[in-house]
């Protein structure tokens, strides 16, 4: 397992400051302890990944979900994505249905959001592993402290921010959030138990773009490129 973070330098002051924290060493321990002992999703190297691929200064929207997909071959890092040629799985299946209703996008069978994340789509869950088959199981450690000063760091340094919090795992979230600076969209979870609550009809995608393009920011294409299927 690599020790080095991987991360943008973007994102250098935030991680220098939280590893000077005493839960974040305790939480990297935990975690390593659980990926020598358990199969764990995402792969090691991927735990950080949205830091990976966007810096601080590109962000627009934070989507919040609640962990990592559990099953093989799906989780890579980026919250509700999987890798290419992976069946969705159904909270995908359910946001891309209301993408498609919302905005008349299809993206057909691909979830990999990596094209979401170039335009600054932070894809984030409240805890960034799990173990194999065994949702929410990595919540037992601080792993909330962590994705608290994400959230609290991306609202200081950042303005005009859109914060998607799909879930109540998420929207507990909204209190770390300033809606002077801010805007918040709030849902039930897109999964199969609790889409049809709310989620369905939320309308985040457009609502997201009416905000980019009121505070002259460019909306974002959530149209997926097909050639990762190919």
């Amino acid at each position: 397992m690599a020790s080095k973070l991987l991360v943008d330098n973007s994102w250098n002051e935030f991680f220098t400051f939280e590893q000077k924290q005493e839960y974040f060493p305790e939480l990297l321990n935990n975690i390593k302890k659980e990926y020598q002992t358990h199969r764990c999703f995402p792969k090691w190297d991927n735990i950080f990944q949205v830091f990976s691929l966007i810096s601080l200064d590109k962000v627009k929207v934070i989507i919040l979900g609640q962990d990592p997909y559990h099953q093989p071959n799906q989780a890579h890092g980026l919250a509700f994505s999987v890798l290419p040629k992976v069946p969705l799985p159904p909270s995908l299946r359910n946001i891309f249905q209301e993408l498609k209703d919302d905005l008349g996008v299809d993206n057909g069978e691909n979830g990999y959001l990596i094209d979401w994340a170039k335009q600054g789509v932070f894809l984030l869950n409240t805890a960034l592993t799990v173990r194999y088959n065994n949702a929410n199981s990595h919540s037992i450690y601080n792993w909330h402290i962590f994705t608290d000063n994400v959230l609290r760091y991306l609202n200081e340094k950042r303005e005009n921010l859109v914060f998607i919090l799909w879930g109540n795992n998420a929207r507990l979230k909204k209190q770390l959030i300033d809606q002077n600076k801010h805007l918040i969209i709030e849902s039930p979870h897109p999964s199969f138990f609790s889409a049809n609550r709310g989620f369905f009809g939320s309308k985040p995608f457009s609502r997201t773009n009416d905000w980019l393009i009121k505070t002259g920011q460019e909306p974002i294409n959530w149209k997926l490129s097909q050639d990762y299927l190919n």
